[in-house]
């Protein structure tokens, strides 16, 4: 009888939890048994592995075969745990020694001429690795760039089943060079990237120094002083933004702006966000570290699973798992699914989302910067004068009704985006600031939170409870009366006081000052009620 064990990782949203792959070879008809809660891709492995052991040269085992997968209440899914079933039948076989594995992990799919496919995952499986106190990892050669990512990791990067074995017995390594002719796509790295999975993700082109013809500048966006203030705020706070105005003023272009106004992610996390694209699907080839905050649009015909995520089987990450530490776009928001859109009130407040499914319970990182895009009415002339808007006022009242008190209370700033003028399109007042000068401004207001908030579990202004601010960092004297005039009247909720006292101390980030003042607190009342006082009017009072 021989025995052996191997280790790999089965992923549940993007945590993973290490399994134990144990091989037992006992006399009798040969056959090759797999338990342990797999699904329908792992039970086709036994098939995969078996035809990649024959034609890397080693004799398949003619004995009865049981390999089982470890804890067995944990569902397993995906083609990840060949490199691993094929590791242990080897060491069961005394192929290689069963010592030499026995606390190795080793993530990988195998063709049936034994190369290495990669698998989506790798960086969330390796840090699962890493975390159970396992130090050595087999993964694809393709994918070892991003297992490297997690430190104190020794990785070995293979390209078939012939190299490993070859390394386990102290052999010649052969060389595998890839089989296509140079120029064409690797269709090894077809299984990194799903069609159809990235909702509208990606990172714009381009520098965020300015380099590069195509980067967005906010300087291409004509006029809409108001807005691009706005934009700066949520920039620099965090904090979430409604844009209302009639189509073709530039709602869009202001959104897909924003992006490159956030500064460069941590290094923790970029870690966080390429774990979720990896799991996703949507890394791309080459670049294993996202390093600029991620930017997902979207379709307003989007389902709520697809916004934050589920799905049969195991959940996958959504929309707004996708947009974590980026910007989350949603355009033409009152065509949403009204259950669409309240679905995302619990992530709005708590940076993540739990899904519950029958095979499990996932919990998805979700702190992204919401940015919601509507027009007034279905046809999108009712604020125009004398622009023939036909739509009845119970028309308005219910389009208008579809983004909901609850979730626009969750929203610091309200803009409404005025048409362009003729003036301002012909250039007459001159090209507002390049993204690069805002950017540094908000570069400049967010190290000034940051030191605030040193030593907290908070990072930007959003994120901080309104019971801290009045208390811990309070505004000037009588900064807040205006305010609290409001919440009296009945304009502001209590939450509604607290996100306009975020939004205060990110003004008095961006203008330099140690607290918020008056004009402070008008400027983040202006943008939370959309009400004109004047304040944006004040020369510096936005920035």
């Amino acid at each position: 009888m021989g025995f052996a064990r191997a280790c790999s990782v089965a992923l549940v949203g993007v945590d993973g939890v290490v399994v134990e792959v144990q091989a037992d070879l006992e006399p009798g008809v040969a056959a090759f048994t797999l338990v342990g809660l797999p699904d329908k891709t792992l039970v086709e492995s036994r098939d995969r592995v078996r035809a990649a052991v024959v034609n890397s040269g080693a004799a398949w085992p003619q004995k009865k075969l049981t390999v089982g997968l470890s804890p067995a209440s944990v569902p397993k899914s995906g083609a990840g745990f060949d490199l691993a079933v094929a590791a242990a039948v080897l060491g069961a076989a005394e192929v290689v020694d069963p010592a030499a594995i026995a606390d190795l992990v080793l993530i990988g799919e195998l063709g049936l001429d034994g190369r290495v496919r990669p698998v989506r995952g790798i960086l969330p499986a390796v840090l699962a690795a890493a975390e159970a106190g396992y130090r050595q990892v087999v993964v694809p050669r393709q994918c070892a760039a991003e297992a490297a990512l997690v430190p104190d990791v020794s990785v070995l990067g293979v390209r078939s089943l012939r190299q490993l074995i070859a390394v386990l017995t102290d052999g010649v390594v052969p060389e595998e060079e890839p089989g296509d002719p140079p120029g064409r796509p690797d269709p090894m790295l077809a299984g990194l990237l799903v069609p159809g999975a990235g909702l509208g993700t990606g990172l714009a082109p381009g520098r965020p120094d300015g380099g590069g013809t195509d980067f967005p500048d906010l300087a291409d966006v004509t006029g809409q002083q108001t807005a691009r203030r706005a934009l700066e705020v949520a920039a620099a706070g965090g904090h979430h933004l409604f844009l209302s105005g009639p189509p073709g003023a530039g709602k869009t272009m202001l959104a897909e702006r924003l992006p490159w106004l956030l500064p460069p992610l941590t290094r923790q996390d970029s870690v966080e966000v390429t774990a979720v694209h990896s799991v996703a699907g949507i890394l791309p080839p080459g670049e294993p570290l996202v390093s600029r905050p991620p930017y997902c649009a979207p379709h307003h015909s989007a389902t709520m699973q697809s916004l934050v995520g589920g799905g049969t089987g195991v959940p996958r990450p959504g929309a707004v798992s996708l947009a974590h530490r980026g910007v989350l776009f949603l355009d033409e928001a009152a065509e949403f699914h009204s259950r669409a859109l309240d679905a995302l009130r619990q992530p709005l407040e708590s940076g993540h989302v739990v899904i519950a499914r029958a095979a499990g319970v996932v919990r998805l990182p979700a702190r992204f910067l919401m940015v919601l895009a509507a027009n007034p009415c279905p046809c999108g002339r009712h604020t125009l004068h004398g622009a023939g808007c036909e739509c009845p006022p119970s028309v308005i009242r219910r389009y208008q009704a579809r983004l909901s008190g609850p979730l626009l209370d969750r929203v610091d700033l309200r803009v409404e985006v005025e048409p362009v003028t003729r003036s301002d399109l012909l250039g007459r007042g001159g090209r507002g600031e390049s993204t690069a000068v805002v950017a540094d401004r908000v570069r400049e207001a967010r190290e000034r939170a940051g030191a605030r908030l040193a030593g907290t579990a908070w990072r930007l202004n959003s994120e901080v409870p309104g019971q801290e601010l009045r208390t811990r960092w309070q505004p000037a004297p009588g900064a807040l009366a205006q305010a609290e005039r409001e919440l009296e009247r009945g304009l502001l909720t209590a939450r509604g006081l607290d996100r306009v006292l975020r939004v205060a101390w990110t003004v008095a980030d961006l203008r330099g000052r140690d607290r918020p003042e008056a004009l402070d607190v008008a400027v983040a009342l202006e943008l939370r009620t959309g009400i004109a006082r004047g304040a944006m009017s004040v020369p510096g009072a936005g920035t």
